[in-house]
């Protein structure tokens, strides 16, 4: 069985969200014509709440893009994003819903970010995917959407790392790239970690 993993294709990450990672909405209708191919789709969701400390507007004096540590974890700061039950949250409009099996939600604990679909940052709560993936006989993951370089990337590594088959369809995935240099990184970082890249 293999398992096709939609990552955060939400409305804050699309062009006039709050965080936009660009072209993030042209990922969308190749999502869309990749979900009849999997036996199972899955897809994940940045679900903050509005107090959560990864939001640079939570720590006086401080601005989005600069780096702090969150219980000892370094951490990136970010515009006010994804807050949960906001039209931000929200997946893009253009998403075909219909087929997806189970909506996987992370970044709900304000102490602590969750890039991967997997488990948080500090790798201290679990999201319940692996336990869902293996229990529907899944071996081969597909890893697309948003971003390439956060979130993409750690649920990926993840995927690999429990055992799953782990693939990357990188072009339906965009990046944010906060520094220059940030996807082809994060790519070389998944092929090491075991990641198939497939373009």
């Amino acid at each position: 069985m293999n398992a096709l993993i939609l990552v955060d294709l939400q409305n804050d990450f699309c062009p006039g969200g709050a965080l936009p990672v660009p072209g993030g909405d042209e990922v969308v209708p190749l999502a869309n014509r990749l979900q009849s191919r999997f036996d199972v789709v899955v897809a994940t969701q940045d679900w903050h709440p509005a107090g959560h400390l990864s939001f640079a507007a939570n720590h006086p004096g401080r601005q989005p893009g600069e780096s702090i540590e969150l219980d000892g974890i370094p951490q990136v700061l970010w515009p006010v994003h994804c807050v949960q039950d906001t039209p931000g949250a929200e997946f893009h409009p253009a998403l075909d819903r219909s087929r997806i099996e189970r909506v996987f939600q992370k970044g709900t604990d304000p102490r602590i970010d969750s890039y991967s679909g997997f488990f948080d940052n500090g790798r201290r709560r679990a999201t319940g995917l692996a336990e869902f993936l293996t229990a529907h006989g899944v071996a081969d993951v597909f890893v697309c959407g948003l971003a390439t370089d956060y979130c993409v990337k750690f649920t990926a590594l993840d995927a690999a790392r429990l055992g799953f088959k782990t693939h990357l369809l990188a072009e339906a995935c965009r990046g944010v790239e906060l520094h220059p240099g940030d996807i082809q990184r994060a790519i070389d970082e998944m092929r090491a970690g075991g990641v198939v890249i497939l373009a």
